[in-house]
């Protein structure tokens, strides 16, 4: 059981991510189930349906064409495959081009790495994708579980960024530093870890601006903010994740290119899963990016940002 699992367990979970994950399921398994409509075997014509419906549900079309092939290997394999064997058979291509995180055990049942403290944990990510939201919720969560966590509000060229961080600071009761609007984010950042290693903090929560229409001052900001903080801890962060609004389909492969290029990005939350039909996104960014999904966002509960489990995940996509 890990950290998180404390607070709400597996089966709230599984409940909150079928929940999550209804548009996409319904305008998914509508596509499928008009594919085999009166087949009994799948053919050529079923294999397009699936494909047209993996499309739709953002699974994009490099990702769709890794599954679809693999699906006709498996068909020309077999010579008769019938319809009932579909699901289980996409279900398992669809885990098997998922990157595991590097631990996969460690990320399904999330603990903090018991090798340094505080733990700190860069967040990155254009502005709207919900991610002075994921902060809070993830401080919400570390507290619950029992972490003294500090923000920091390094996004500092949104005054509604930082207020924005403050009411979550108010409303988990967790220490904020922060400072006027305009200043140098890198200096918030520097200022933040100082006191959380003062105050001997277990989670250091770093928020950065959003901007993304100058990458190369965007990679200049966050190689700044990494300086200045090795400084106080040599060896952070010791995570950089990139938040990306899962809604907006394949607009969140451009923003994850984009990030990636300009940082090292180790690890992704995904966000407002729960009021799209995009939902297969997800998919084709763990694939094309072999960056580990760590969280997923099904919903505006604090206990709606999940540790992403692929499994379960796949899971609820084919939950009917």
């Amino acid at each position: 059981m890990g950290l998180f699992d404390k607070l709400f367990g597996k089966k709230q979970q599984q409940e909150s991510l079928d929940q999550g994950l209804q548009k996409t399921r319904e305008g998914f398994f509508g596509k499928i189930a008009k594919a085999i409509a009166g087949k009994s075997t799948v053919d050529e014509e079923v294999l397009d349906e699936v494909e047209q419906a993996l499309v739709s549900a953002d699974v994009g079309v490099e990702t769709t064409v890794k599954i679809i092939t693999k699906l006709e290997a498996r068909v020309a394999r077999d010579k008769y495959l019938n319809t009932a064997e579909l699901n289980n058979l996409l279900k398992q291509e669809i885990q098997s081009i998922m990157v595991p995180a590097p631990n996969d055990s460690t990320y399904i049942n999330y603990e903090l790495p018991t090798g340094h403290r505080p733990h700190v944990i860069l967040v990155v990510g254009v502005n709207g994708v919900g991610k002075t939201t994921t902060i809070g919720k993830l401080a919400h969560n570390f507290s619950l579980a029992g972490k003294s966590v500090l923000l920091g509000a390094a996004d500092t060229f949104r005054a509604a960024a930082v207020d924005q961080l403050t009411i979550w600071s108010e409303r988990t009761n967790v220490p904020i530093v922060k400072k006027e609007m305009g200043s140098d984010p890198a200096s918030v950042a520097y200022d933040t870890v100082i006191s959380g290693v003062a105050r001997k903090s277990d989670v250091i929560l770093i928020d950065t601006a959003g901007r993304l229409h100058n990458k190369a001052h965007l990679m200049d900001e966050l190689t700044k903010i990494k300086r200045v903080i090795q400084k106080v801890i040599p060896d952070a962060p010791h995570e950089v994740l990139l938040v990306l609004d899962g809604s907006t389909g394949q607009n969140a492969l451009e923003q994850a290119r984009h990030f990636t290029a300009a940082t090292e990005v180790t690890a992704l939350a995904i966000t407002k899963l729960d009021g799209t039909a995009k939902g297969g996104v997800v998919i084709a960014i763990a694939d094309q990016f072999k960056i580990p999904v760590k969280f997923i966002g099904v919903g505006e509960k604090a206990t709606d940002l999940l540790v992403f489990d692929k499994q379960q995940f796949v899971e609820g996509l084919f939950q009917l």
